[in-house]
Protein backbone atom coordinates (compact mmCIF):
# COMPACT_ATOMS: atom_id res chain seq x y z
CA UNK A 1 0.00 0.00 0.00
CA UNK A 2 1.27 3.31 -0.99
CA UNK A 3 2.76 5.26 2.31
CA UNK A 4 1.63 8.42 3.39
CA UNK A 5 2.49 10.41 6.47
CA UNK A 6 0.11 12.99 8.13
CA UNK A 7 1.65 15.19 10.43
CA UNK A 8 -0.61 16.85 13.38
CA UNK A 9 1.50 19.53 14.13
CA UNK A 10 4.30 22.37 12.84
CA UNK A 11 6.63 22.98 15.36
CA UNK A 12 10.12 22.67 14.71
CA UNK A 13 12.59 21.70 16.75
CA UNK A 14 15.97 22.86 16.60
CA UNK A 15 18.48 20.25 14.94
CA UNK A 16 21.94 19.62 15.55
CA UNK A 17 23.66 17.63 12.78
CA UNK A 18 24.44 14.17 14.69
CA UNK A 19 27.40 13.50 12.14
CA UNK A 20 29.42 10.32 12.64
CA UNK A 21 32.97 9.61 13.42
CA UNK A 22 34.32 5.91 14.17
CA UNK A 23 33.68 4.88 10.88
CA UNK A 24 37.20 4.95 9.05
CA UNK A 25 36.88 4.77 5.28
CA UNK A 26 33.47 6.30 5.27
CA UNK A 27 32.41 9.50 3.50
CA UNK A 28 29.75 11.34 4.79
CA UNK A 29 26.42 11.70 2.59
CA UNK A 30 24.70 15.19 2.18
CA UNK A 31 22.43 14.47 -0.22
CA UNK A 32 20.34 11.53 -1.54
CA UNK A 33 22.55 9.27 -0.60
CA UNK A 34 24.37 6.14 -1.31
CA UNK A 35 24.86 2.97 1.57
CA UNK A 36 23.63 -0.42 2.30
CA UNK A 37 23.48 -3.65 4.14
CA UNK A 38 22.34 -6.59 2.61
CA UNK A 39 21.74 -8.45 -0.53
CA UNK A 40 19.41 -11.84 -0.63
CA UNK A 41 18.22 -13.13 -3.20
CA UNK A 42 14.87 -14.35 -2.96
CA UNK A 43 12.25 -13.06 -0.66
CA UNK A 44 8.44 -13.10 -2.59
CA UNK A 45 6.28 -10.54 -2.20
CA UNK A 46 3.41 -12.31 0.63
CA UNK A 47 5.26 -15.45 0.89
CA UNK A 48 4.47 -15.73 4.46
CA UNK A 49 8.16 -15.86 5.45
CA UNK A 50 8.98 -16.07 9.01
CA UNK A 51 11.03 -14.46 11.37
CA UNK A 52 11.86 -17.88 12.08
CA UNK A 53 14.30 -18.85 8.77
CA UNK A 54 12.93 -22.56 9.87
CA UNK A 55 9.51 -21.39 8.45
CA UNK A 56 7.85 -21.91 11.88
CA UNK A 57 4.37 -19.73 11.66
CA UNK A 58 3.50 -17.77 14.99
CA UNK A 59 1.53 -20.02 17.61
CA UNK A 60 0.18 -19.36 20.63
CA UNK A 61 1.57 -17.78 23.50
CA UNK A 62 1.48 -17.93 27.37
CA UNK A 63 -0.91 -16.18 29.99
CA UNK A 64 0.02 -12.45 29.92
CA UNK A 65 1.88 -10.30 33.13
CA UNK A 66 -0.59 -9.39 35.77
CA UNK A 67 0.00 -7.77 39.10
CA UNK A 68 0.40 -10.82 40.88
CA UNK A 69 3.93 -11.01 38.01
CA UNK A 70 6.81 -12.81 40.43
CA UNK A 71 10.24 -11.34 40.29
CA UNK A 72 13.83 -11.78 42.59
CA UNK A 73 14.34 -8.37 41.74
CA UNK A 74 17.37 -7.50 44.09
CA UNK A 75 16.46 -3.89 44.51
CA UNK A 76 19.40 -2.24 44.18
CA UNK A 77 19.17 1.56 42.73
CA UNK A 78 22.85 1.42 40.32
CA UNK A 79 24.85 -0.14 38.14
CA UNK A 80 27.40 -0.55 40.31
CA UNK A 81 24.70 -2.98 42.36
CA UNK A 82 23.65 -4.76 39.83
CA UNK A 83 24.80 -8.35 38.93
CA UNK A 84 27.49 -8.79 36.11
CA UNK A 85 26.79 -10.77 32.95
CA UNK A 86 27.33 -14.14 34.42
CA UNK A 87 23.91 -13.74 36.77
CA UNK A 88 21.52 -11.18 35.81
CA UNK A 89 19.12 -10.20 38.26
CA UNK A 90 15.42 -11.31 37.11
CA UNK A 91 13.08 -7.98 37.20
CA UNK A 92 9.96 -9.48 36.01
CA UNK A 93 8.49 -12.63 34.82
CA UNK A 94 5.18 -14.01 33.13
CA UNK A 95 5.38 -11.32 30.49
CA UNK A 96 3.40 -12.01 26.77
CA UNK A 97 5.49 -12.01 23.68
CA UNK A 98 6.69 -8.48 25.28
CA UNK A 99 8.42 -6.26 22.29
CA UNK A 100 10.32 -3.50 24.01
CA UNK A 101 11.50 -1.74 26.81
CA UNK A 102 11.28 2.50 27.49
CA UNK A 103 12.10 4.23 30.72
CA UNK A 104 9.98 7.04 32.04
CA UNK A 105 12.40 8.16 35.08
CA UNK A 106 13.72 4.94 36.92
CA UNK A 107 10.43 3.31 35.65
CA UNK A 108 10.82 0.39 32.86
CA UNK A 109 7.75 -0.10 30.50
CA UNK A 110 7.39 -2.90 28.01
CA UNK A 111 5.41 -2.84 25.04
CA UNK A 112 3.29 -6.56 24.81
CA UNK A 113 3.40 -7.59 20.68
CA UNK A 114 0.16 -9.00 21.09
CA UNK A 115 -2.15 -8.02 23.59
CA UNK A 116 -1.70 -4.65 22.74
CA UNK A 117 -0.68 -4.07 26.36
CA UNK A 118 1.63 -1.39 27.58
CA UNK A 119 3.30 -2.44 31.34
CA UNK A 120 4.97 -0.63 34.17
CA UNK A 121 7.21 -2.65 35.90
CA UNK A 122 7.63 -2.31 39.51
CA UNK A 123 10.36 -1.81 41.64
CA UNK A 124 9.32 -5.76 43.45
CA UNK A 125 9.11 -6.59 40.01
CA UNK A 126 5.38 -6.62 39.12
CA UNK A 127 4.08 -5.76 35.92
CA UNK A 128 1.16 -3.34 36.05
CA UNK A 129 -1.08 -2.46 32.96
CA UNK A 130 -0.78 1.48 32.15
CA UNK A 131 -2.85 1.05 29.25
CA UNK A 132 -4.38 -1.20 26.17
CA UNK A 133 -3.92 -0.20 22.54
CA UNK A 134 -7.34 -1.78 21.05
CA UNK A 135 -6.59 -0.99 17.67
CA UNK A 136 -3.36 -3.45 17.80
CA UNK A 137 -3.69 -5.85 14.62
CA UNK A 138 -1.69 -8.92 16.01
CA UNK A 139 -0.71 -11.15 13.36
CA UNK A 140 2.49 -12.94 12.42
CA UNK A 141 5.13 -10.72 13.21
CA UNK A 142 2.87 -7.42 13.25
CA UNK A 143 0.97 -5.94 16.70
CA UNK A 144 2.55 -3.51 19.24
CA UNK A 145 6.46 -2.85 18.58
CA UNK A 146 8.60 -0.16 19.70
CA UNK A 147 8.43 2.64 22.79
CA UNK A 148 9.91 5.47 23.86
CA UNK A 149 9.96 7.98 26.31
CA UNK A 150 10.15 11.66 25.63
CA UNK A 151 9.83 13.98 28.45
CA UNK A 152 6.30 13.00 30.47
CA UNK A 153 5.13 11.57 26.73
CA UNK A 154 5.48 7.90 25.31
CA UNK A 155 5.42 7.15 21.82
CA UNK A 156 4.19 3.86 20.66
CA UNK A 157 4.64 2.07 17.12
CA UNK A 158 1.80 -0.58 16.19
CA UNK A 159 -0.24 -2.18 13.38
CA UNK A 160 -3.55 -1.38 13.15
CA UNK A 161 -5.52 -3.02 10.03
CA UNK A 162 -3.43 -2.21 6.74
CA UNK A 163 -1.37 0.10 8.22
CA UNK A 164 1.26 1.26 10.89
CA UNK A 165 1.18 4.16 12.60
CA UNK A 166 2.97 5.89 15.60
CA UNK A 167 1.32 7.28 18.38
CA UNK A 168 2.09 9.06 22.00
CA UNK A 169 0.41 9.63 24.84
CA UNK A 170 0.24 12.40 28.14
CA UNK A 171 2.11 10.06 30.81
CA UNK A 172 0.13 10.56 34.11
CA UNK A 173 0.22 9.53 37.65
CA UNK A 174 3.47 8.37 39.54
CA UNK A 175 5.33 5.58 39.44
CA UNK A 176 3.34 2.71 40.98
CA UNK A 177 0.37 4.25 39.21
CA UNK A 178 1.11 5.55 36.25
CA UNK A 179 -1.63 5.91 33.00
CA UNK A 180 -2.03 7.24 29.96
CA UNK A 181 -3.62 10.40 28.58
CA UNK A 182 -5.77 10.51 25.17
CA UNK A 183 -4.01 8.57 22.24
CA UNK A 184 -2.62 11.48 19.77
CA UNK A 185 -1.34 10.01 15.74
CA UNK A 186 1.56 11.29 15.00
CA UNK A 187 2.26 9.80 11.79
CA UNK A 188 -0.48 6.73 10.02
CA UNK A 189 -0.63 5.40 6.69
CA UNK A 190 2.56 3.46 6.63
CA UNK A 191 2.83 0.02 5.12
CA UNK A 192 2.31 -2.80 7.31
CA UNK A 193 2.27 -7.01 6.52
CA UNK A 194 2.33 -9.60 8.91
CA UNK A 195 6.57 -9.84 8.09
CA UNK A 196 9.27 -7.23 8.07
CA UNK A 197 7.51 -4.23 10.11
CA UNK A 198 10.94 -3.35 11.85
CA UNK A 199 8.64 -1.07 14.88
CA UNK A 200 11.57 -0.06 16.71
CA UNK A 201 11.18 3.93 18.00
CA UNK A 202 14.38 5.95 19.93
CA UNK A 203 14.87 9.68 20.39
CA UNK A 204 18.07 10.76 18.97
CA UNK A 205 20.74 13.23 20.10
CA UNK A 206 19.46 15.86 17.86
CA UNK A 207 16.12 15.50 19.31
CA UNK A 208 14.46 14.10 16.43
CA UNK A 209 12.14 10.73 16.61
CA UNK A 210 13.72 7.73 14.49
CA UNK A 211 11.30 4.98 13.08
CA UNK A 212 12.37 1.55 11.37
CA UNK A 213 10.27 0.26 9.03
CA UNK A 214 11.14 -2.80 7.32
CA UNK A 215 10.34 -4.13 3.57
CA UNK A 216 6.95 -5.06 4.66
CA UNK A 217 7.27 -7.97 2.08
CA UNK A 218 7.60 -5.45 -0.75
CA UNK A 219 11.24 -5.93 -1.37
CA UNK A 220 11.99 -3.32 -4.19
CA UNK A 221 10.45 -0.78 -2.16
CA UNK A 222 13.89 -0.60 -0.06
CA UNK A 223 15.42 0.58 -3.19
CA UNK A 224 12.45 3.71 -3.91
CA UNK A 225 13.10 6.59 -2.50
CA UNK A 226 9.27 7.56 -2.88
CA UNK A 227 8.36 4.55 -0.65
CA UNK A 228 8.89 4.56 3.20
CA UNK A 229 9.05 0.95 3.82
CA UNK A 230 12.71 -0.80 4.00
CA UNK A 231 13.81 2.66 5.82
CA UNK A 232 14.88 4.31 8.90
CA UNK A 233 12.55 7.21 9.20
CA UNK A 234 12.97 10.32 11.06
CA UNK A 235 10.88 12.93 11.93
CA UNK A 236 10.04 15.58 14.86
CA UNK A 237 8.68 14.55 17.97
CA UNK A 238 5.23 15.98 16.39
CA UNK A 239 5.27 14.02 13.09
CA UNK A 240 6.87 16.44 11.00
CA UNK A 241 9.56 16.41 8.37
CA UNK A 242 12.82 18.07 9.50
CA UNK A 243 13.98 20.67 7.08
CA UNK A 244 17.45 19.01 7.07
CA UNK A 245 16.46 15.63 6.25
CA UNK A 246 18.63 14.46 2.69
CA UNK A 247 15.32 13.29 0.78
CA UNK A 248 13.86 16.68 0.84
CA UNK A 249 10.10 16.48 1.98
CA UNK A 250 10.48 12.83 2.90
CA UNK A 251 10.57 11.42 6.57
CA UNK A 252 13.32 8.73 4.92
CA UNK A 253 16.69 9.06 6.71
CA UNK A 254 18.62 6.34 4.95
CA UNK A 255 17.38 3.59 2.68
CA UNK A 256 18.14 0.03 1.26
CA UNK A 257 16.89 -2.01 4.56
CA UNK A 258 15.41 -5.10 4.59
CA UNK A 259 14.38 -5.49 8.50
CA UNK A 260 16.32 -3.25 11.00
CA UNK A 261 15.14 -2.89 14.27
CA UNK A 262 17.99 -1.83 16.91
CA UNK A 263 18.79 2.17 16.92
CA UNK A 264 20.99 3.47 19.14
CA UNK A 265 23.74 6.86 19.32
CA UNK A 266 27.09 7.10 20.84
CA UNK A 267 28.31 9.75 22.74
CA UNK A 268 29.77 11.63 19.80
CA UNK A 269 26.19 11.47 17.75
CA UNK A 270 27.44 8.32 15.72
CA UNK A 271 24.19 6.07 14.86
CA UNK A 272 24.15 2.06 14.68
CA UNK A 273 21.48 0.08 13.66
CA UNK A 274 20.70 -3.59 13.72
CA UNK A 275 19.26 -5.61 10.87
CA UNK A 276 18.03 -8.93 9.80
CA UNK A 277 19.44 -10.26 6.26
CA UNK A 278 18.00 -12.96 4.87
CA UNK A 279 19.19 -16.57 4.81
CA UNK A 280 23.55 -15.39 4.76
CA UNK A 281 24.32 -12.69 6.85
CA UNK A 282 22.42 -10.53 9.69
CA UNK A 283 24.22 -6.78 9.96
CA UNK A 284 25.07 -4.33 12.38
CA UNK A 285 25.73 -0.67 9.99
CA UNK A 286 26.91 2.56 10.74
CA UNK A 287 23.65 4.95 9.37
CA UNK A 288 24.43 8.16 7.46
CA UNK A 289 21.80 10.16 6.47
CA UNK A 290 20.88 9.85 2.75
CA UNK A 291 22.40 6.12 3.37
CA UNK A 292 22.00 3.05 0.73
CA UNK A 293 22.11 0.22 2.52
CA UNK A 294 21.30 -2.31 -0.65
CA UNK A 295 18.28 -4.48 0.46
CA UNK A 296 17.59 -6.46 -2.28
CA UNK A 297 20.97 -5.91 -4.29
CA UNK A 298 23.53 -6.76 -1.15
CA UNK A 299 23.51 -8.85 1.66
CA UNK A 300 26.12 -8.33 4.23
CA UNK A 301 29.52 -7.08 3.32
CA UNK A 302 30.09 -7.23 -0.40
CA UNK A 303 32.89 -8.96 -2.09
CA UNK A 304 33.01 -7.43 -5.27
CA UNK A 305 29.99 -5.79 -5.48
CA UNK A 306 28.07 -9.48 -4.70
CA UNK A 307 28.16 -10.88 -1.78
CA UNK A 308 25.47 -13.20 -2.79
CA UNK A 309 21.98 -13.69 -1.02
CA UNK A 310 19.69 -16.53 0.90
CA UNK A 311 15.91 -17.09 0.49
CA UNK A 312 14.21 -16.87 3.69
CA UNK A 313 13.00 -14.86 6.26
CA UNK A 314 13.77 -13.01 9.59
CA UNK A 315 15.78 -14.27 13.06
CA UNK A 316 19.51 -15.27 11.90
CA UNK A 317 23.28 -14.01 13.44
CA UNK A 318 27.52 -15.21 14.11
CA UNK A 319 29.36 -16.67 17.26
CA UNK A 320 32.08 -14.06 18.03
CA UNK A 321 31.72 -12.17 14.91
CA UNK A 322 31.91 -12.81 10.97
CA UNK A 323 33.40 -9.75 8.45
CA UNK A 324 32.84 -12.17 5.46
CA UNK A 325 36.40 -10.92 3.84
CA UNK A 326 35.20 -7.66 4.86
CA UNK A 327 37.38 -4.80 6.68
CA UNK A 328 34.68 -3.95 9.51
CA UNK A 329 35.16 -0.81 8.48
CA UNK A 330 31.58 0.70 7.45
CA UNK A 331 33.24 1.28 3.82
CA UNK A 332 31.24 1.87 0.48
CA UNK A 333 30.52 -1.71 -1.40
CA UNK A 334 30.91 -2.19 -4.98
CA UNK A 335 31.25 0.65 -7.14
CA UNK A 336 30.13 2.98 -4.07
CA UNK A 337 26.83 2.96 -4.16
CA UNK A 338 26.06 0.66 -1.27
CA UNK A 339 27.49 1.39 2.44
CA UNK A 340 29.08 -2.08 3.89
CA UNK A 341 27.92 -3.02 7.47
CA UNK A 342 30.59 -2.99 10.41
CA UNK A 343 30.46 -6.41 10.83
CA UNK A 344 27.81 -9.03 10.49
CA UNK A 345 27.07 -12.59 11.11
CA UNK A 346 25.92 -15.52 9.93
CA UNK A 347 21.69 -15.99 10.23
CA UNK A 348 22.13 -18.96 13.07
CA UNK A 349 23.61 -17.20 15.33
CA UNK A 350 22.22 -13.84 15.71
CA UNK A 351 18.64 -12.41 14.63
CA UNK A 352 19.28 -9.23 15.95
CA UNK A 353 16.64 -7.30 17.06
CA UNK A 354 16.74 -4.30 20.47
CA UNK A 355 20.33 -2.84 20.62
CA UNK A 356 21.86 -0.68 23.57
CA UNK A 357 25.06 1.57 23.35
CA UNK A 358 26.88 2.22 26.47
CA UNK A 359 30.21 4.46 27.34
CA UNK A 360 32.58 1.50 25.69
CA UNK A 361 30.13 -0.98 23.72
CA UNK A 362 27.07 -1.52 21.18
CA UNK A 363 24.94 -4.48 22.94
CA UNK A 364 22.57 -6.24 20.44
CA UNK A 365 19.70 -8.73 21.66
CA UNK A 366 19.39 -11.95 19.31
CA UNK A 367 16.31 -13.70 18.34
CA UNK A 368 17.50 -17.20 16.70
CA UNK A 369 21.01 -16.77 17.72
CA UNK A 370 19.58 -16.79 21.65
CA UNK A 371 22.70 -14.29 22.49
CA UNK A 372 23.98 -11.00 23.33
CA UNK A 373 26.65 -9.76 20.80
CA UNK A 374 28.81 -6.83 22.30
CA UNK A 375 31.08 -4.98 20.12
CA UNK A 376 33.70 -3.04 21.80
CA UNK A 377 33.42 0.57 20.00
CA UNK A 378 36.59 1.01 19.33
CA UNK A 379 36.29 -2.25 17.00
CA UNK A 380 33.56 -2.66 15.73
CA UNK A 381 34.89 -5.29 13.54
CA UNK A 382 34.70 -7.78 16.36
CA UNK A 383 32.81 -8.92 19.19
CA UNK A 384 31.93 -11.39 21.41
CA UNK A 385 28.66 -13.54 22.51
CA UNK A 386 27.27 -13.29 26.15
CA UNK A 387 24.45 -15.65 27.61
CA UNK A 388 24.41 -18.34 24.46
CA UNK A 389 21.53 -20.59 24.80
CA UNK A 390 20.67 -19.79 28.42
CA UNK A 391 17.87 -17.36 28.51
CA UNK A 392 16.41 -18.12 24.80
CA UNK A 393 15.54 -15.74 22.21
CA UNK A 394 16.25 -12.17 23.21
CA UNK A 395 14.12 -9.06 21.77
CA UNK A 396 15.36 -6.19 23.29
CA UNK A 397 18.38 -4.76 25.47
CA UNK A 398 17.91 -0.79 26.71
CA UNK A 399 20.62 0.92 29.26
CA UNK A 400 18.92 1.99 32.30
CA UNK A 401 19.25 5.61 33.51
CA UNK A 402 21.50 3.97 36.04
CA UNK A 403 23.72 2.15 33.61
CA UNK A 404 22.83 -0.82 33.93
CA UNK A 405 21.74 -3.31 30.73
CA UNK A 406 17.79 -4.49 30.67
CA UNK A 407 17.04 -7.32 28.42
CA UNK A 408 13.53 -8.85 27.28
CA UNK A 409 13.77 -12.45 26.66
CA UNK A 410 11.23 -13.42 23.78
CA UNK A 411 9.95 -17.31 24.66
CA UNK A 412 6.32 -16.64 24.22
CA UNK A 413 5.53 -15.10 21.02
CA UNK A 414 5.25 -18.48 19.12
CA UNK A 415 8.60 -19.36 18.31
CA UNK A 416 10.39 -19.86 21.56
CA UNK A 417 10.32 -22.79 23.80
CA UNK A 418 9.17 -21.21 27.14
CA UNK A 419 10.22 -21.87 30.46
CA UNK A 420 7.72 -21.64 33.80
CA UNK A 421 8.77 -17.72 34.19
CA UNK A 422 9.05 -16.99 30.58
CA UNK A 423 9.02 -14.04 29.14
CA UNK A 424 11.38 -12.02 31.47
CA UNK A 425 12.72 -8.87 32.25
CA UNK A 426 16.74 -9.36 33.78
CA UNK A 427 19.52 -6.71 34.43
CA UNK A 428 23.09 -6.93 34.72
CA UNK A 429 25.67 -4.85 34.29
CA UNK A 430 29.09 -4.70 31.92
Amino acid sequence: MESTAYPHRSAQPSLRSGRHRRTPGRSRLTGIAFAVTALLTACSTGSGETDDRDGREPGATSAGADSGSSSTRSGSDSAAGAPDADSPEVVSTGLDAPWSVAFTGETPLVSERDSGRILEISGGGQAREIGRIDEVSAGGEAGLHGLAVDDDRLYAFYAAGTENRIVRFDLLGEAGDLSLGEEETIVDGLPTANFHNGGRLAFGPDGMLYATLGDTGDRDSAQDEDALSGKILRMTPDGETPEDNPFGDSLVYSMGHRNPQGLGWDDEGTMYAAEFGQDTWDELNVIEPGGNYGWPEVEGIAEDGDSGGGTAGDDGGTDGGTNGGGTGSGGRAGDGEFIDPVQQWSTDEASPSGLAVTEESIVIAGLRGERLHQIALDDLADSTALWTGEYGRLRDVVQAPDGSLYVLTNNTDGRGDPGPDDDRLLRFAL
